[in-house]
């Protein structure tokens, strides 16, 4: 006779409910773990793939003594090694047999793996990284890509994806600048939570990473201490986070390495239970980023042992430990009232996924398993071609002209490199690179081959001397743990381009050829020193296995480039990592002597026609606090050309009762248009996003003046729009307002 927790027409809690109250202690401590099969393979410090793997990966699982106790979760079973695609689905779905037949209640285990550059298993279509996506200022475009993503995880039995990174951008010299969307929180927040919505409508879970504080590190290192204030961690950490969750119904939530002004993440109660659980009312599982319980005794030595790790680990919140089992391994130590809402949060998300059904046995698949097909490159080649920015181009030099017999000499070490397509979470970057007796898995063409097959009719030539144009490539090789310029553990001191590429560019424009840089990298670098020389500049970060083409193509004409920057570009290599979002003191002044001022600012990006923008139309500029506005503009296409602009929207609070940002964003829209046509941008801003954290940590709207900005980037303003909040001062919480919203008409 079946059990409730058998019954598939009872809710998913119930269920759950049922079926915890039948285990026993191990058997509970048992779904809080995960297994990582082939970890020990490359568990040396130069082909780690995960902080401490050298440390931890040693204690190899045996399989056998824990499978009668069922297991929690499978670790990266394509994203260790190199795995062939077709044979791995059936591997996995071997081990899943295996794993239910081992324990009594017939429970399989959880798989989860990578996907912060697409699904990241050998032979899977390498998208774009993060800081690409935020780049595009399109979500429609990111939840397509990530719906894809989904889709070709699911078809091989992975039901967890470990993606998207919601750190907001503070300082770029933090190697995982690259992973990140941005340095905006509504940007995050908005690219964010698209990329989360087509994950989870892949029935994929999405995990949020990292909660929270990772970006702010001091100094930007990885994993140092984070020594943020209440409005900070406030104000621009946690909203992309609440509103992935709110709007994206995102189901895992990841701890962060850091300490947030002494307390670590995975011990910090007040984030992972007051906030996410009781204000945010999140009802799904909480994972520990890799070895972060264990952390928590061997590194912010806030725990005896690792018993008393996992112990504190599960009082603050944490659900799951991964990548493998080690403080909550048998549940000794832990209490049962605590183990019982752990094991009930993963078991309720196990129901959910059909994974406490009974099982129906698929006939094997006879089909090989492509995870490269042709609609995932064509998504991959869309993403990165809106991704592309192009930062400069005072000379008219671009779109490079069509005339046959144009002498291009390349120079820089990134011009005929796969590396400088790729970030530290792809594939070929993050595993392959320990295999290289295997190929790639895809094809990836260097910008040198896409060029060349952009400009079949050019003349390239090595000599910068004999060229008519020199193309200079310069930016990153993305690497883990110092292996490479950009990616997790490869922080830098400052801003100036690594690899001597500084020289180089010097010794380019010492030849008198018009020169165009061309930057392949995981964060912006200081380019102030050529800025007044370069005929022109393109930025892409690692835009993927379609990149090379898609910059070859904004560079010839064939794209339309209509990427804008998701963090600014600095001008001296030591002066700005200033994020925008600073307060009037924050900026260039009287005060110091430094200047901060980048030198191309968050949101910008050049078109190759040009645009006209009239004034915006107020319905009513006076509302209250608990009111909206409503305006609309129209934006013309005055050039020859075909373009895409983003209509950007920034909020000035003129007086508040703490130092505020100058402009911060509040909404945006990508607006294509043929020559000569036009369109109205309709928009709806609510007073809630006027709402900042006060001195006395409540979030509230207040009345008085402030202003809207309609610009093309934070600080290019084409109009001002006054406004006035009226009413009283009015506290806001987790039911607030998060977006304004754009149309296009």
């Amino acid at each position: 006779m079946a059990q409730p927790w058998q019954d598939t027409t009872l809710p998913a809690h119930v269920r759950a409910a049922d079926l915890l109250a039948r285990m026993t202690a191990e058997e509970k401590a048992a779904q809080l773990s995960s297994v990582w099969l082939g970890a020990a393979i490359g568990s040396d410090s130069e082909a780690a793939v995960a902080p401490g793997q050298h440390a931890y990966a040693a204690e190899s699982a045996d399989l056998d003594a824990l499978l009668p106790y069922g297991l929690g979760q499978l670790t990266r079973p394509f994203g260790t090694v190199p795995v062939d695609p077709t044979e791995g689905a059936a591997r996995l779905a071997a081990l899943q047999r295996r794993i239910r037949a081992g324990n009594r209640f017939g429970l399989p285990a959880l798989a989860h793996e990578e996907c912060l550059t697409g699904f990241g298993a050998w032979q899977a279509t390498v998208f774009p990284t993060p800081l690409a996506w935020g780049a595009t200022f399109d979500p429609a475009l990111i939840t397509e890509m990530a719906r894809a993503i989904g889709a070709s995880m699911g078809t091989v039995g992975i039901h967890q994806g470990l993606a998207p990174v919601l750190d907001v951008v503070r300082d770029p010299r933090w190697g995982r600048t690259e992973e990140s969307i941005g340095e905006d929180p509504y940007l995050v927040g908005t690219i964010g939570t698209a990329y989360v919505r087509g994950l989870e409508a892949a029935g994929i879970v999405a995990t949020l990473k990292h909660l929270a504080g990772y970006s702010a590190s001091r100094a930007a290192r990885n994993h140092a201490p984070a020594p943020l204030g209440p409005r900070e961690l406030a104000d621009v950490i946690l909203p992309p986070f609440e509103m992935a969750l709110r709007e994206g119904g995102a189901r895992s939530v990841m701890a962060a390495y850091n300490d947030v002004d002494g307390l670590p993440a995975h011990a910090h109660t007040g984030l992972l239970t007051q906030l996410l659980r009781n204000e945010w009312q999140f009802g799904g599982t909480v994972v520990s980023d890799y070895f972060g319980i264990a952390f928590l005794e061997s590194a912010h030595r806030v725990a005896a042992s690792g018993a008393a790790a996992g112990a504190l680990a599960l009082a603050a919140g944490v659900d799951v430990e991964l990548p493998a089992a080690h403080c909550f391994s048998t549940g000794e130590g832990l209490p049962g009232e605590l183990l019982d809402r752990a094991a009930l949060r993963v078991l309720t998300q196990k129901c959910e996924l059909g994974l406490l059904d009974p099982e129906d046995e698929p006939e094997p698949s006879t089909e090989p398993v492509d995870l490269n097909p042709s609609h995932m490159r064509e998504l991959a080649a869309k993403v990165a071609q809106e991704s592309v920015v192009v930062l400069a181009n005072d000379s008219g030099l671009l779109p490079l002209p069509e005339t046959g017999g144009l002498r291009v000499a390349l120079v820089g070490p990134l011009a005929d490199e796969e590396a400088a397509m790729l970030g530290c979470y792809t594939f070929p970057r993050h595993v392959g690179v320990n295999h290289p007796e295997l190929p790639t898995g895809v094809d990836i063409p260097t910008f040198a081959e896409a060029l060349r097959a952009e400009l079949p009719g050019a003349e390239f030539v090595a000599d910068p001397a004999r060229a008519d144009i020199c193309l200079a490539v310069v930016g990153d090789r993305s690497g883990l743990f110092g292996r490479g310029s950009s990616g997790e553990g490869c922080d830098v001191e400052d801003l100036e381009l690594p690899y001597g590429q500084s020289e180089l560019l010097d010794e380019t424009f010492a030849s008198g050829v018009p020169t165009v840089i061309v930057v392949l990298s995981g964060r912006p670098y200081a380019l102030g020193r050529w800025a007044d020389r370069a005929a022109a500049v393109l930025q892409a970060f690692f835009p993927g296995q379609e990149g090379g083409a898609a910059v070859a193509g904004v560079l010839s004409g064939r794209v339309e480039p209509s990427g804008r920057l998701p963090v600014g570009v600095p001008r001296t290599r030591g002066g700005q990592p200033a994020p925008y979002l600073v307060p009037p003191l924050g900026r260039h002044g009287g005060p110091s002597n430094v200047d901060p001022t980048a030198l191309y600012p968050f949101g910008h990006g050049l078109s190759y026609t040009t645009f006209a923008w009239d004034a915006p139309q107020c319905e009513d500029p006076e509302f209250g606090t608990d009111g909206e506005v409503s305006l609309k503009l129209t934006v013309r296409n005055t050039g020859e050309r075909p373009g895409t602009e983003v209509v950007q929207l920034y909020l000035h609070d003129p007086v508040g009762t703490v130092a505020r940002p100058e402009v911060r964003l509040v909404g945006y829209a990508r607006v294509p248009l043929d020559p000569g046509a036009s369109a109205e941008v309709h928009a709806t801003f609510p007073a809630d996003l006027a709402a900042y954290t006060g001195a006395d940590g409540r979030r509230v709207v207040e009345p008085g003046a402030l202003e809207l900005r309609v610009a093309a980037s934070s600080e290019h303003v084409h109009h001002t729009v006054p406004l006035t909040l009226t009413g009283p001062v009015r506290e806001v919480g987790h039911d607030r307002r998060m977006r304004c919203e754009l149309r296009v008409k």
